[in-house]
């Protein structure tokens, strides 16, 4: 019965550890701070690659706001987790995100650049910034070989919180 309770209890424990190490974020906030942004990457890698880029230029003047925003948002998520390092890996985030990205594309061969027409056109009919939240979550455009909220421990909601109350 104990032998039961025990191997109960440490499967349990398993589950529940991968389910918070596939789950970095402390908070939606962030995961949807991540979203934006990999939605931003993605359609800056079709531009470039499949000379779109004043469809790009056109989501960008649209969205600026929230765009900016958000980055205001994603750089300070890096600042908060990694400290002073945080702008360097901040860079290196974008650019392993970009070139993730990218991959997918050079697997995808020619149909990669007919996608380009399809993510500008709805990113362009999304009626306001909460919705392009809600499209960029949507699209799953974050590689699992990256992931959403990286750093070198979680972010726990309190320390997220605390961090915030103090400024």
């Amino acid at each position: 019965m104990m032998r039961r309770l025990a191997f109960g209890l440490l499967g349990s424990a398993l589950i529940f550890g991968q389910a918070q190490a596939a789950d970095k974020c402390a908070s939606q906030g962030d995961r949807e701070t991540f979203d934006l942004a990999a939605l931003k990457s993605e359609m800056m890698v079709l531009a470039t690659s499949c000379h779109q880029e004043d469809r790009y230029n056109a989501v960008i003047q649209r969205f600026k706001p929230e765009l900016l925003a958000n980055e205001k948002v994603f750089d300070a998520y890096f600042k908060r987790v990694y400290g002073r390092g945080g702008q360097s890996e901040h860079d290196a985030y974008v650019t392993s995100l970009a070139n993730a990205q990218s991959d997918v594309g050079l697997k995808q061969g020619m149909d990669f650049c007919p996608h380009t027409d399809v993510i500008f056109d709805e990113a362009l009919a999304v009626p306001n910034g909460k919705d392009l939240v809600q499209y960029a979550a949507a699209k799953d455009l974050i590689p699992e070989s990256l992931g959403p909220c990286v750093g070198p421990v979680a972010v726990t909601r309190a320390s997220a919180t605390h961090t915030t109350k103090k400024k």
